[in-house]
């Protein structure tokens, strides 16, 4: 009986803490044709069922095969190839290959980290066992960096764009930039809060701004409001101001009570959450808010 309480728990445990794929990001359209996934690549890239030595540490060493200098001394010294950046999460495990634009990684540890990326529309071509089983576009821009998350039976999903700063990756451990996402902050935002009070996937000043322009335009009564706000945080996050600015446009307490409730998840200052209660006209809906946070 005590063994099925133990299992019971565990799986509960597992339940609750686990990230869900496809939860969070933007899926982007696979655009590989199916007569291309028909077709191994054959470039010297090692074949997911390989077996390789752990000392090789999962690199591939390309042959050159009794290749003459060249004898050209057309270096490029400091060249500037780009500033953007693009992180790629695959959780299951395999060893995958990605291409995106002129760089190609291949690894089995599940994490692709691409820098000096130049900005603009790039492709992104996703292997498995050298075959072809993604390719879409990115729309990468300038001292930005986008993290994304692939699932082979799902999709590639954009999780948020951020932006490079002086190379100040803004958290204390990689795995954040892909986690934070999915809500997985445990009450602790691991985020930079230096220059200019940045945050990760959150809007910037304009991009709120047009957000809450577009939410008095389009949605006149409470409840089309909150299912608009419901529909931009599935992939947004938000500061402790924004979310009392979204409050101040409802109508009723009780109405600003279900987004706030809603939106606490998706706080990235949670500490701050205190001047949400300047958004509401009755001290009742600020001690409900404040008993619900109690038990979150």
């Amino acid at each position: 009986m005590k063994t099925i309480f133990t299992i019971a728990i565990l799986l509960l445990n597992l339940t609750v803490f686990a990230q869900e794929a496809g939860k969070a990001g933007e899926l982007l359209k696979n655009e590989a044709k199916s007569s291309e996934m028909q077709t191994q690549r054959n470039d010297g890239f090692r074949k997911s069922n390989d077996k390789i030595s752990e000392q090789s540490n999962n690199r591939i060493t390309p042959s050159f095969k009794n290749q003459k200098p060249t004898g050209s001394t057309d270096y490029r010294w400091n060249y500037n190839y780009g500033n953007s950046e693009v992180f790629v999460r695959i959780p299951l495990n395999g060893n995958f290959t990605i291409e995106i634009g002129e760089q190609m990684m291949s690894n089995s540890t599940g994490k692709f980290r691409f820098f000096e990326l130049r900005a603009g529309s790039v492709p992104i071509s996703i292997y498995d066992n050298n075959f072809l089983i993604y390719r879409t576009r990115l729309n990468v821009k300038n001292n930005m960096r986008l993290v994304l998350d692939f699932f082979p039976n799902q999709g590639l999903y954009l999780l948020g764009n951020y932006p490079v700063q002086n190379q100040s990756y803004g958290v204390n451990e990689w795995d954040d930039i892909w986690n934070n996402p999915y809500g997985n902050q445990n009450g602790n935002w691991n985020g930079n809060e230096g220059n200019g009070n940045y945050y990760a996937n959150v809007m910037n000043n304009g991009e709120f701004v047009r957000f809450i322009n577009a939410l008095k335009r389009n949605a006149s009564f409470d409840k089309d409001k909150i299912a608009m706000i419901s529909s931009v945080s599935r992939n947004t996050n938000f500061t402790s101001l924004q979310i009392q600015t979204l409050l101040k446009a409802m109508s009723f307490d009780d109405n600003r009570l279900e987004v706030a409730k809603m939106l606490y998840q998706n706080c990235v200052d949670r500490r701050n959450y205190f001047v949400v209660h300047e958004a509401f006209d009755f001290d009742s809906a600020k001690r409900k808010l404040d008993d619900y946070i109690s038990r979150f």
